[in-house]
């Protein structure tokens, strides 16, 4: 039973940004076409409710950390869509100054820790972040997001070792869209349900159904109040699909049509909008009040980052430590 009851205000909140977060993919990749964003680019259309779901259970001050499918993860955790757009486009407006662009998102003032483009490099540095909060005596948590792929780091298993032994305040979240890159799960994966991974380590485990915000709600919302409560970590994989491919440089030759047809029909953001209409949450105009409202949004965004400057090249030498004279600093 979730303790964070879901209601109409929930189903709302759900439907408008898991729409910000799919206009501005598909703005992104309209603008990667254009070459107005370079370098990488992953873009998480398709798995919106993974982060819906987690977000009506999660408060400012819990962190998150992730890898480098990291938009959808940046505008859920509260940053604002122009520092987002910004950071693809390279500008000094971005939420990393222009210098992480696409896989390196971070905001701390909204506790979002990355972005990270080391496969699996985030899982012990998410259990790091639980650690001070535990330190610090708060009962805030720590949410650590990975991919299949990244779940046969040999540092996942230190990890969880580790985090249970302590009792951190972490949960650790497999973003299962079925392939790390182009390779399925079922051919890199000795036993495919990979939540059972945790269990070894006495971590409760458990598969969720990430095309549902409600099944991620409730799954999360009995993580978080294990955390909260001391108990600690938990180990959930969300089983979701990505309707894009890898990057925007995959031709998607690893998975049929057929396939992916048949998980549009799970389309997170319909499922949600019919929910909405069968219970008589809103009406026609609502629904495009909000698209407009969105659409608005990430026009603004793009508008926003086109006017931005670009970093001033003395910024190559800024934030390489935390120390601003640091000796070994030179220009």
């Amino acid at each position: 039973m979730s303790s964070i009851e879901i209601t109409k205000d929930t189903y709302l909140k759900w439907y408008e940004s898991m729409l910000l977060m799919r206009r501005f993919e598909e703005k992104a990749g309209q603008l990667y076409g254009q070459q107005k964003i370079r370098g990488f680019c992953h873009l998480y259309i398709g798995q919106e409710a993974v982060m819906a779901g987690a977000m009506s259970v999660l408060r400012h001050e819990d962190s998150m950390i992730t890898a480098y499918r990291d938009h959808a993860h940046a505008l859920a955790k509260g940053t604002h869509p122009n520092a987002v757009m910004a950071e693809l486009y390279g500008k000094a407006t971005g939420c990393s100054k222009g210098k992480g662009g696409s896989m390196h998102m971070f905001d701390k003032e909204n506790k979002f820790f990355g972005g990270h483009g080391i496969v699996g490099g985030q899982v012990p540095l998410g259990a790091g972040i639980a650690f001070a909060e535990k330190f610090n005596g708060t009962d805030n948590v720590c949410v650590a997001y990975m991919g299949d792929g990244a779940v046969r780091q040999g540092a996942l298993g230190e990890t969880f070792n580790m985090a249970a032994l302590w009792k951190l305040p972490v949960i650790f979240v497999c973003e299962n869209n079925g392939y790390a890159m182009g390779t399925s799960v079922a051919r890199s994966t000795a036993d495919t349900d990979i939540y059972k991974l945790g269990i070894p380590y006495g971590i409760p485990s458990s598969p969720v159904d990430g095309m549902d915000p409600v099944a991620v709600h409730n799954a999360m919302d009995e993580a978080v109040e294990r955390a909260r409560k001391g108990d600690g970590p938990t180990f959930l994989e969300i089983r979701t699909y990505r309707f894009k491919g890898h990057s925007m440089s995959d031709p998607q030759k690893y998975r049929t049509k057929e396939e992916l047809e048949s998980y549009k029909l799970k389309d997170p953001i319909e499922i949600t909008k019919q929910a909405i209409i069968q219970e008589g949450y809103a009406d026609d105009k609502w629904f495009e009040e909000i698209a407009a409202k969105v659409k608005a949004e990430v026009e603004e965004s793009v508008k926003f980052s086109e006017e931005s400057p670009w970093p001033d090249p003395s910024e190559l030498y800024t934030d390489v430590y935390v120390e601003s004279n640091y000796p070994f600093i030179r220009d």
